[in-house]
């Protein structure tokens, strides 16, 4: 049997290959495929909870998790071998599931369940299971007519199609991309540990002098700490027009998928997208979350203006009242250097005091601390590359019991998708063990010294470990309803609920050390720190939700024949979330992966991020007041909140928690929008 068929935590990715991809993924298909057909020819007496949605909760598991394997092998170490064979499959596989509420016989049998009497005796978990596969059935198409269904099909495997087109032209597109300087003299200003990788990125190309490429590490140290105007200009040009050209061009593919997308929602009876997309997420409807992001937006306005100013005004203090206005890539640079100005705080001094290991021992230690859990190494688990680390996540009790598994994959390689992801490939139904997979593009090691992160990269290791944690923790019966499948406006929440604690002191003390001495993180740097957490918090909003708004105008506002260009409508957009004018050639929409790298992904659901903020800067509150670790918080966070994957409506898990109805005003004193 393929390794990729095996229904267990502990996968055999070292046995997985573009060889035996393709008729495993198959067979799985075809093993769900008869469990479907069974369960669509009981007979009237036979149709019972059990009989069918668990029967199918259990069937569509091992495909779930084969593809599971399949697409974060392709996003990890992809091949042109692996791509071609994932790229067989991929519709395929988004046909088949887009299929199931399709199937008239499967569509009868669950009606039969739940008009039955059966349903009033069902515990409040499984009941929500039925509740939510009705909605979810009718939601994709389950009472479409034929030639419907057989047009919305088709939708589904153009858009799997196109989808995973512009997330590999993005990936091929940054990976082609490199710039080679025979010598140091333009690398002046950046890191020590920044001008190293590059000689080291290009030793392994086999050049001398040093090469530099759109991978985020490398391409963050530049746009922040190269002196050189013109380094800094050629980096941002070539990140912020990718796959708006050439061989990658994604252009037309950005038109191609807001047209099916569009098709879908029409066809299944929606106004557009976002009304289709929305209407199981706790914003309800786009309109909803378009009001959301405008009231953020016109809350940040006045203050976003300030901070501009304060910034072109810091620049002539140093350069001259004559000195030009910002560009976009001098952002980031005079940004650093006011920040270090005002606060005496030096970003990459903090580096020296988060070597990646000390990072993870001291999250570990909060885990068991809060949630009581405890983190143990397994070493032994077969991995996909050698920067992999893997472990098990158990119960710190006596049980011992196993929760799940888990690999970290933190560095980029040529390969390798950019960006920082968890993917949850197994839920097991308990006692089961899940597994995950953590996945980022972090600052690497640096020759014999260890992996040193900065204070963002610290924030995105314990933000991704927070999704983990739902995943891992959940211990919901229905597969179908556990971990992460939430809705997405809330699957922020624990992720972004446990970035606080990167400045909790109590967590300091465990994740911070010099990467050489030991030496606690000193007290003036902790306070420079914390005082420079809003420091352009305005700026840093505005840019999000300049994100949030593009993707919902493009998602129900867009119209090619009325507003032109896509790119020069994104462009626009974007625009009003950056404090300096933007190139014409800038094309974020050609490279946002968010939104058009998946079927449906992050599609109009970019303000999530911002839903979920609100919701995770109340709830920090009452995790940890005055940023304490607080123990018998943390078992009341997992028993209401982690633990309980979709088994509840989201504001009613939150309100378990709370206590309350989430409040905005925790956000906008912490952003440093209102004084406390």
């Amino acid at each position: 049997m393929s390794a990729l068929l095996v229904d267990h935590a502990e996968v055999a990715f070292d046995l997985i290959d573009a060889s035996t991809l393709e008729p495993a993924m198959r067979q799985a298909m075809q093993t769900a495929q008869a469990a479907i057909e069974q369960i669509a020819q009981l007979g009237p007496g036979e149709r019972s909870y059990a009989a069918v949605l668990e029967r199918l909760d259990h069937a569509l598991a091992p495909l779930g998790q084969a593809f599971s394997v399949v697409h974060n092998l392709e996003s990890l170490i992809s091949t042109p071998e692996l791509r071609a064979a994932y790229n067989r499959v991929h519709a395929d596989v988004a046909a088949f599931h887009a299929g199931i509420p399709l199937h008239a016989g499967l569509w009868s049998a669950l009606q039969a369940v739940a008009d039955s009497e059966e349903v009033e005796r069902l515990d409040p978990v499984r009941q929500r299971h039925v509740q939510t596969a009705l909605a979810g059935f009718r939601r994709e198409g389950a009472d479409l007519s034929v030639g419907e269904k057989a047009e919305l099909m088709s939708l589904s495997r153009q858009l799997a199609e196109l989808t995973t087109t512009f997330s590999q032209n993005v990936l091929d597109d940054t990976m082609d991309f490199s710039l080679h300087l025979p010598t140091a003299a333009r690398l002046e200003g950046l890191p020590e540990a920044a001008i190293g990788e590059a000689r080291a990125a290009a030793e392994r190309k086999g050049q001398d002098g040093y090469r530099l490429t759109l991978q985020m590490p490398c391409y963050q140290a530049v746009l922040t700490h190269a002196v050189d105007p013109t380094l800094r200009e050629a980096m941002y040009r070539a990140y912020g027009s990718r796959s708006s050209a050439g061989l990658h061009d994604n252009s037309a593919h950005v038109l191609n998928i807001l047209s099916l997308r569009k098709a879908r929602a029409l066809l299944l009876g929606f106004e557009d997208f976002s009304d289709l997309v929305l209407a199981d997420r706790m914003a309800g409807t786009g309109a909803r979350a378009r009001s959301f992001v405008a009231d953020l937006q016109a809350r940040a306005a006045l203050a976003f203006q300030r901070e501009e100013a304060a910034l072109l005004s810091y620049r002539r203090s140093l350069e001259g009242l004559d000195a030009p206005v910002l560009s976009p890539w001098d952002l980031a640079y005079y940004a650093e250097r006011m920040r270090k100005a005002h606060f005496d705080l030096d970003e990459e001094a903090l580096r020296a005091y988060f070597p990646l290991s000390r990072v993870l021992e001291g999250l570990f230690a909060l885990c068991e601390t809060l949630y009581g859990v405890r983190v143990i190494a397994r070493p032994d688990l077969k991995t996909w590359h050698p920067d992999v680390r893997s472990y098990a996540l158990h119960e710190a009790d006596e049980s011992g019991r196993c929760l799940g598994l888990f690999h970290i994959d933190l560095h980029p390689r040529d390969g390798k998708r950019g960006g920082a992801w968890m993917s949850p490939v197994r839920s097991a139904s308990p006692p089961g063990v899940h597994l995950g997979i953590v996945a980022g593009n972090l600052s690497g090691p640096l020759g014999d010294g260890p992996s040193r992160l900065s204070l963002d990269e610290v924030a995105t290791v314990f933000h991704e470990f927070g999704h983990l944690l739902h995943h891992l923790l959940s211990d919901v019966p229905v597969r179908g309803l556990a971990g992460t499948q939430v809705a997405w406006d809330f699957v922020e929440l624990p992720s972004q609920i446990h970035e606080n604690f990167c400045y909790a002191p109590e967590v300091l003390k465990d994740i911070a050390g010099h990467w050489q001495s030991g030496e606690a993180l000193p007290a003036a740097l902790f306070d420079a720190m914390s005082r420079a957490r809003t420091f352009r918090a305005a700026t840093a909003m505005m840019r999000q939700l300049a994100f949030a708004e593009l993707d919902l105008a493009l998602h129900s506002a867009y119209d090619p024949e009325r507003d032109g260009d896509v790119l020069s409508y994104s462009r626009a957009i974007i625009q009003r979330g950056t404090p300096a004018p933007l190139p014409d050639g800038h094309s974020t929409v050609t490279a946002f992966t968010h939104v058009f790298a998946s079927s449906v992904g992050y599609a109009s659901g970019y303000y999530s991020y911002k839903w979920a903020e609100v919701l995770d800067a109340d709830a920090f509150e009452t995790l940890a007041p005055g940023d304490g670790v607080h123990p018998e918080r943390g078992r009341r966070f997992r028993e209401t909140v982690l633990s309980k994957g979709n088994s509840a409506a989201p504001e009613d898990l939150y309100s378990a928690f709370v206590g309350r109805a989430p409040s905005l005003e925790p956000l906008l004193r912490r952003s440093g929008l209102v004084a406390d």
